[in-house]
């Protein structure tokens, strides 16, 4: 009978075969865990962080208005048109003809840099959120705020009041934007107004550089069947599309229904 001889240099090798296959499973399910409490943090924690944040923002804006010590009302002047593009269901007739704008807020101050002055409420989607001075991801977007694009108009100005907000992550305010529907309402609150707008047209997707849609007249550049050519009283909001990227933007427009003083 023949004996089968085992060297011991071959269990050497085998044994530390099974150390390194042992210690690169420790790693893969470590890395694993570490990634995981990355998206937890990212689509969870930050989400509730930010939220939270943006409704105490809320309640001290209400509180300020209330006490009269909020005064911060955007001027009626017309600002020129932004040329930042837009850090973000089709429609592409043109009205027959330009319609009477309601009376604007002719304040004459304006609001600083990354501070929240107006609420914007989206009853569809049951949302109500700061708005703020710019478009900074830390000072404002991170925040769970939506951020006035510097360079277009104020709320109830000739022109184009235009907003960003997150669609994932940090609150997320803007994610379900691609659900409101012609004649929907958005309200935007000053210390001195509201603002109603209605939901006119949606551009599902173009380009992150697309810098017209937020032009005075708002219209796209990438996809020209979609904006408008006549001047008025413009709301637009911008997102990130499809979701978890930042390739495309998302853009929904309105147009100022009403004006009714605090």
């Amino acid at each position: 009978m023949r004996l089968h001889v085992v060297h011991h240099g071959i269990r050497r090798r085998r044994a530390l075969r099974r150390r390194a296959l042992w210690a690169g499973g420790e790693v893969l399910v470590t890395v694993g865990v570490v990634l995981l409490l990355l998206v937890v943090h990212q689509l969870w924690w930050t989400n509730r962080e930010a939220r939270e944040g943006a409704e105490r923002e809320v309640e001290a804006l209400e509180r300020s208005w209330a006490e009269g010590e909020h005064d911060n009302r955007p001027s009626d002047t017309t600002a020129t048109a932004a040329t930042t593009p837009p850090s973000p269901d089709p429609a592409s007739e043109q009205p027959a003809a330009p319609r009477q704008p309601p009376a604007a807020d002719a304040r004459p101050s304006s609001p600083r840099w990354s501070q929240a002055y107006a609420i914007l409420t989206i009853p569809r989607l049951h949302l109500r959120i700061p708005v703020a001075e710019g478009t900074s991801k830390r000072n404002v977007l991170n925040k769970g705020y939506v951020g006035h694009y510097p360079g277009t108009q104020q709320p109830g100005q000739t022109g184009n009041f235009a907003l960003a907000g997150h669609r994932n992550s940090h609150g997320e305010p803007f994610r379900y934007i691609n659900r409101l529907v012609p004649r929907d309402t958005i309200r935007v609150e000053t210390e001195s107004a509201t603002y109603t707008y209605t939901v006119d047209k949606t551009l599902p997707q173009t380009s992150a550089h697309d810098a017209s849609v937020i032009h005075p007249v708002p219209r796209s550049t990438a996809r020209p069947a979609y904006g408008y050519t006549d001047p008025g009283h413009y709301l637009t909001l911008t997102t990130c599309t499809p979701e978890y990227t930042s390739k495309y933007r998302l853009v929904v427009w309105g147009r100022l229904a009403s004006v009714r003083p605090r």
